[in-house]
Protein backbone atom coordinates (compact mmCIF):
# COMPACT_ATOMS: atom_id res chain seq x y z
CA UNK A 1 0.00 0.00 0.00
CA UNK A 2 1.36 3.38 -0.98
CA UNK A 3 -0.16 6.48 0.58
CA UNK A 4 0.87 9.75 2.22
CA UNK A 5 1.89 9.36 5.86
CA UNK A 6 -0.19 10.93 8.59
CA UNK A 7 1.63 11.97 11.74
CA UNK A 8 -0.49 10.21 14.35
CA UNK A 9 0.70 9.43 17.85
CA UNK A 10 2.14 5.93 18.06
CA UNK A 11 1.17 5.70 21.71
CA UNK A 12 -2.48 6.30 20.85
CA UNK A 13 -2.56 3.20 18.66
CA UNK A 14 -1.91 0.77 21.50
CA UNK A 15 -4.67 -0.95 23.40
CA UNK A 16 -4.94 -3.73 25.92
CA UNK A 17 -5.65 -7.23 24.59
CA UNK A 18 -9.37 -7.98 24.54
CA UNK A 19 -11.21 -10.89 26.08
CA UNK A 20 -11.67 -14.11 24.13
CA UNK A 21 -14.21 -13.83 21.31
CA UNK A 22 -15.04 -15.77 18.11
CA UNK A 23 -12.99 -13.30 16.06
CA UNK A 24 -9.84 -14.08 18.01
CA UNK A 25 -8.75 -16.49 15.25
CA UNK A 26 -8.24 -13.37 13.13
CA UNK A 27 -5.90 -12.01 15.79
CA UNK A 28 -3.93 -15.26 15.74
CA UNK A 29 -3.74 -15.21 11.94
CA UNK A 30 -2.41 -11.66 12.08
CA UNK A 31 0.13 -12.60 14.74
CA UNK A 32 1.47 -15.58 12.82
CA UNK A 33 1.65 -13.80 9.46
CA UNK A 34 3.53 -10.85 10.98
CA UNK A 35 5.99 -12.91 13.03
CA UNK A 36 9.74 -12.57 12.49
CA UNK A 37 10.01 -16.03 10.94
CA UNK A 38 7.93 -14.83 7.96
CA UNK A 39 10.85 -12.47 7.20
CA UNK A 40 8.62 -9.68 5.95
CA UNK A 41 6.85 -11.84 3.30
CA UNK A 42 8.70 -10.31 0.35
CA UNK A 43 7.39 -11.51 -3.00
CA UNK A 44 9.55 -14.34 -4.35
CA UNK A 45 11.28 -14.95 -1.00
CA UNK A 46 11.30 -17.94 1.38
CA UNK A 47 9.32 -15.80 3.83
CA UNK A 48 6.69 -15.17 1.19
CA UNK A 49 6.50 -18.91 0.49
CA UNK A 50 6.10 -19.63 4.21
CA UNK A 51 3.25 -17.14 4.47
CA UNK A 52 1.60 -18.66 1.41
CA UNK A 53 1.83 -22.14 2.96
CA UNK A 54 0.18 -20.85 6.12
CA UNK A 55 -2.65 -19.17 4.20
CA UNK A 56 -3.18 -22.31 2.11
CA UNK A 57 -3.40 -24.38 5.28
CA UNK A 58 -5.90 -22.01 6.84
CA UNK A 59 -8.09 -22.08 3.72
CA UNK A 60 -8.07 -25.88 3.79
CA UNK A 61 -8.91 -25.80 7.48
CA UNK A 62 -11.91 -23.62 6.61
CA UNK A 63 -12.94 -26.22 4.04
CA UNK A 64 -11.73 -24.62 0.82
CA UNK A 65 -9.18 -25.83 -1.71
CA UNK A 66 -6.86 -23.02 -2.81
CA UNK A 67 -5.41 -22.98 -6.31
CA UNK A 68 -2.05 -21.37 -6.99
CA UNK A 69 -1.79 -18.81 -9.78
CA UNK A 70 1.89 -18.17 -10.52
CA UNK A 71 3.17 -15.13 -12.38
CA UNK A 72 6.58 -13.72 -13.28
CA UNK A 73 7.75 -10.13 -13.53
CA UNK A 74 11.04 -8.27 -13.76
CA UNK A 75 12.33 -5.68 -11.34
CA UNK A 76 13.95 -2.51 -12.63
CA UNK A 77 17.38 -4.12 -12.33
CA UNK A 78 16.26 -6.96 -14.60
CA UNK A 79 15.88 -9.53 -11.83
CA UNK A 80 13.11 -11.99 -12.61
CA UNK A 81 10.70 -12.58 -9.72
CA UNK A 82 8.06 -15.27 -9.35
CA UNK A 83 4.93 -14.43 -7.40
CA UNK A 84 2.00 -16.67 -6.51
CA UNK A 85 -1.63 -15.77 -5.89
CA UNK A 86 -3.92 -18.11 -3.96
CA UNK A 87 -7.51 -18.47 -5.20
CA UNK A 88 -10.33 -20.29 -3.41
CA UNK A 89 -13.84 -20.54 -4.83
CA UNK A 90 -17.04 -20.64 -2.79
CA UNK A 91 -20.01 -21.60 -4.97
CA UNK A 92 -23.12 -19.52 -4.51
CA UNK A 93 -26.76 -20.52 -4.66
CA UNK A 94 -26.77 -18.91 -8.10
CA UNK A 95 -23.56 -20.40 -9.55
CA UNK A 96 -24.12 -18.97 -13.04
CA UNK A 97 -24.73 -15.42 -11.89
CA UNK A 98 -22.38 -12.53 -11.11
CA UNK A 99 -19.20 -13.23 -9.15
CA UNK A 100 -17.74 -11.25 -6.25
CA UNK A 101 -13.97 -11.21 -5.78
CA UNK A 102 -12.64 -10.55 -2.27
CA UNK A 103 -8.92 -9.73 -2.12
CA UNK A 104 -6.07 -8.93 0.24
CA UNK A 105 -2.34 -8.95 -0.49
CA UNK A 106 -0.08 -11.08 1.70
CA UNK A 107 3.33 -9.79 0.57
CA UNK A 108 5.28 -7.04 2.32
CA UNK A 109 8.76 -5.48 2.20
CA UNK A 110 11.03 -8.24 3.48
CA UNK A 111 14.30 -7.51 5.31
CA UNK A 112 16.41 -4.37 4.89
CA UNK A 113 19.69 -3.60 6.64
CA UNK A 114 19.05 -6.46 9.04
CA UNK A 115 15.62 -5.18 10.08
CA UNK A 116 12.48 -7.21 9.39
CA UNK A 117 9.51 -5.30 8.00
CA UNK A 118 6.79 -7.51 9.47
CA UNK A 119 3.83 -5.63 8.01
CA UNK A 120 1.34 -6.46 10.77
CA UNK A 121 -1.15 -3.88 9.56
CA UNK A 122 0.16 -3.85 5.98
CA UNK A 123 -1.16 -6.39 5.25
CA UNK A 124 -1.29 -9.32 7.62
CA UNK A 125 -4.42 -7.61 8.96
CA UNK A 126 -6.13 -7.64 5.56
CA UNK A 127 -5.31 -11.33 5.03
CA UNK A 128 -6.69 -12.15 8.47
CA UNK A 129 -9.86 -10.30 7.47
CA UNK A 130 -9.94 -12.21 4.18
CA UNK A 131 -9.72 -15.54 6.03
CA UNK A 132 -12.52 -14.43 8.38
CA UNK A 133 -14.74 -13.61 5.41
CA UNK A 134 -13.89 -16.98 3.85
CA UNK A 135 -14.90 -18.72 7.06
CA UNK A 136 -18.15 -16.77 7.24
CA UNK A 137 -19.15 -17.65 3.69
CA UNK A 138 -18.14 -21.28 4.09
CA UNK A 139 -20.26 -21.53 7.24
CA UNK A 140 -23.27 -19.81 5.66
CA UNK A 141 -22.93 -20.11 1.87
CA UNK A 142 -23.23 -16.97 -0.23
CA UNK A 143 -26.01 -16.15 -2.66
CA UNK A 144 -23.46 -15.58 -5.43
CA UNK A 145 -20.15 -17.25 -6.17
CA UNK A 146 -17.32 -15.66 -4.20
CA UNK A 147 -13.63 -15.88 -5.05
CA UNK A 148 -11.33 -15.50 -2.04
CA UNK A 149 -7.98 -14.28 -3.39
CA UNK A 150 -4.75 -13.78 -1.45
CA UNK A 151 -2.65 -11.67 -3.79
CA UNK A 152 1.14 -11.55 -4.03
CA UNK A 153 3.33 -8.72 -5.28
CA UNK A 154 1.16 -5.76 -4.33
CA UNK A 155 4.07 -3.78 -2.94
CA UNK A 156 5.79 -2.09 -5.84
CA UNK A 157 3.29 -2.57 -8.63
CA UNK A 158 0.04 -4.45 -7.85
CA UNK A 159 1.58 -7.40 -9.70
CA UNK A 160 -0.67 -10.12 -8.35
CA UNK A 161 -3.88 -8.24 -9.08
CA UNK A 162 -2.70 -7.61 -12.63
CA UNK A 163 -1.92 -11.28 -13.11
CA UNK A 164 -5.29 -12.28 -11.67
CA UNK A 165 -7.25 -10.14 -14.15
CA UNK A 166 -5.04 -11.16 -17.07
CA UNK A 167 -6.08 -14.80 -16.60
CA UNK A 168 -9.09 -14.85 -14.26
CA UNK A 169 -10.53 -18.21 -13.16
CA UNK A 170 -13.99 -17.10 -14.35
CA UNK A 171 -14.86 -14.99 -17.41
CA UNK A 172 -13.94 -11.39 -16.62
CA UNK A 173 -17.39 -10.15 -17.64
CA UNK A 174 -18.88 -12.19 -14.78
CA UNK A 175 -16.82 -10.35 -12.15
CA UNK A 176 -19.31 -7.83 -10.83
CA UNK A 177 -17.50 -6.43 -7.81
CA UNK A 178 -14.12 -6.43 -6.05
CA UNK A 179 -13.86 -5.94 -2.29
CA UNK A 180 -10.29 -5.32 -1.17
CA UNK A 181 -8.81 -5.24 2.34
CA UNK A 182 -5.50 -3.45 2.90
CA UNK A 183 -4.62 -2.28 6.43
CA UNK A 184 -7.50 -3.02 8.81
CA UNK A 185 -5.75 -2.92 12.16
CA UNK A 186 -4.56 0.48 13.33
CA UNK A 187 -6.27 3.82 13.77
CA UNK A 188 -5.96 6.11 16.78
CA UNK A 189 -9.51 7.43 16.30
CA UNK A 190 -11.12 4.04 15.83
CA UNK A 191 -11.96 4.84 12.20
CA UNK A 192 -12.08 2.50 9.22
CA UNK A 193 -12.53 3.94 5.74
CA UNK A 194 -14.60 2.50 2.93
CA UNK A 195 -13.76 3.88 -0.50
CA UNK A 196 -15.44 3.19 -3.84
CA UNK A 197 -18.79 4.87 -3.33
CA UNK A 198 -18.09 8.20 -5.02
CA UNK A 199 -17.54 6.68 -8.50
CA UNK A 200 -20.46 4.24 -8.12
CA UNK A 201 -23.89 5.21 -6.69
CA UNK A 202 -24.88 1.54 -6.16
CA UNK A 203 -21.80 0.96 -4.02
CA UNK A 204 -22.30 4.23 -2.16
CA UNK A 205 -25.91 3.41 -1.22
CA UNK A 206 -24.91 0.09 0.31
CA UNK A 207 -21.97 1.55 2.18
CA UNK A 208 -24.22 4.26 3.60
CA UNK A 209 -26.65 1.58 4.81
CA UNK A 210 -23.76 -0.19 6.56
CA UNK A 211 -22.51 2.86 8.48
CA UNK A 212 -25.15 2.93 11.28
CA UNK A 213 -24.65 -0.71 12.26
CA UNK A 214 -20.89 -1.05 11.70
CA UNK A 215 -18.84 -2.20 14.69
CA UNK A 216 -16.28 0.55 14.03
CA UNK A 217 -16.62 4.20 13.12
CA UNK A 218 -17.00 3.62 9.39
CA UNK A 219 -16.14 6.60 7.21
CA UNK A 220 -16.79 6.93 3.49
CA UNK A 221 -14.28 8.72 1.31
CA UNK A 222 -10.75 8.81 -0.08
CA UNK A 223 -12.11 8.14 -3.55
CA UNK A 224 -12.15 11.64 -5.07
CA UNK A 225 -9.57 14.21 -6.10
CA UNK A 226 -6.40 13.90 -8.22
CA UNK A 227 -5.10 10.37 -8.77
CA UNK A 228 -2.84 9.10 -5.97
CA UNK A 229 -3.52 12.14 -3.79
CA UNK A 230 -4.38 11.61 -0.14
CA UNK A 231 -8.03 12.16 -1.05
CA UNK A 232 -7.95 9.48 -3.74
CA UNK A 233 -6.88 5.93 -2.97
CA UNK A 234 -8.44 4.49 -6.12
CA UNK A 235 -5.17 3.19 -7.53
CA UNK A 236 -3.16 2.75 -4.34
CA UNK A 237 -3.88 -0.91 -3.65
CA UNK A 238 -5.03 -3.96 -5.61
CA UNK A 239 -8.57 -2.69 -6.17
CA UNK A 240 -7.00 -0.14 -8.55
CA UNK A 241 -6.47 -2.87 -11.14
CA UNK A 242 -10.17 -3.71 -11.02
CA UNK A 243 -11.04 -0.01 -11.22
CA UNK A 244 -8.97 0.41 -14.39
CA UNK A 245 -10.82 -2.57 -15.88
CA UNK A 246 -14.15 -0.85 -15.22
CA UNK A 247 -15.16 -3.26 -12.45
CA UNK A 248 -16.93 -1.68 -9.44
CA UNK A 249 -14.85 -1.90 -6.28
CA UNK A 250 -14.90 -1.32 -2.54
CA UNK A 251 -11.78 -0.76 -0.49
CA UNK A 252 -11.59 -1.05 3.30
CA UNK A 253 -8.56 0.34 5.11
CA UNK A 254 -7.23 2.82 7.62
CA UNK A 255 -5.35 6.04 7.10
CA UNK A 256 -1.58 5.82 7.41
CA UNK A 257 0.07 5.74 10.84
CA UNK A 258 3.63 6.12 12.19
CA UNK A 259 4.42 2.41 11.65
CA UNK A 260 3.37 2.40 7.97
CA UNK A 261 6.19 0.80 5.91
CA UNK A 262 8.45 0.80 8.95
CA UNK A 263 10.04 -2.14 10.82
CA UNK A 264 7.90 -1.10 13.80
CA UNK A 265 4.70 -2.33 12.09
CA UNK A 266 4.63 -5.31 14.46
CA UNK A 267 1.89 -7.35 16.10
CA UNK A 268 2.68 -5.70 19.43
CA UNK A 269 1.50 -2.34 18.08
CA UNK A 270 -1.93 -3.64 16.97
CA UNK A 271 -4.94 -2.42 18.99
CA UNK A 272 -6.76 -5.74 19.06
CA UNK A 273 -10.19 -4.42 20.07
CA UNK A 274 -10.30 -2.10 17.06
CA UNK A 275 -8.98 -4.78 14.72
CA UNK A 276 -11.67 -7.27 15.74
CA UNK A 277 -14.36 -4.65 15.20
CA UNK A 278 -12.88 -3.92 11.76
CA UNK A 279 -13.02 -7.64 10.92
CA UNK A 280 -16.67 -7.81 12.03
CA UNK A 281 -17.39 -4.82 9.80
CA UNK A 282 -15.80 -6.26 6.66
CA UNK A 283 -17.61 -9.58 7.18
CA UNK A 284 -20.91 -7.70 7.41
CA UNK A 285 -20.02 -5.70 4.31
CA UNK A 286 -19.13 -8.77 2.26
CA UNK A 287 -22.41 -10.43 3.19
CA UNK A 288 -24.37 -7.27 2.40
CA UNK A 289 -22.82 -6.87 -1.05
CA UNK A 290 -23.25 -10.57 -1.85
CA UNK A 291 -26.92 -10.45 -0.91
CA UNK A 292 -27.61 -7.62 -3.33
CA UNK A 293 -25.08 -8.32 -6.06
CA UNK A 294 -27.72 -9.18 -8.67
CA UNK A 295 -29.14 -5.64 -8.36
CA UNK A 296 -25.84 -4.07 -9.43
CA UNK A 297 -26.41 -2.37 -12.81
CA UNK A 298 -24.61 -4.05 -15.68
CA UNK A 299 -21.48 -2.24 -16.77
Amino acid sequence: MRRLLLALSAAALLASPVAAAPGDRAVEDLRILSADDMEGRLVGSPGGAKARAYISGRLREIGLEPVEQAFVFKRKDGTEIRGVNLIAKIEGANPDGPVMVVTAHYDHLGVHDGEIYNGADDNASGVAGLLAVAGSFKGAPPKHTVLIVALDGEEGGLRGARAFLETPPVPADRIALNINFDMLAKNARGELYAAGGSPNPWVKARLESLVPTASVSLKLGHDTGPDDSFDNWTYQSDHGVFARAGIPWVYFGVEDHPEYHKPTDDFATVPQAFFLKAVDTVIAAARLFDGELDTLPAR
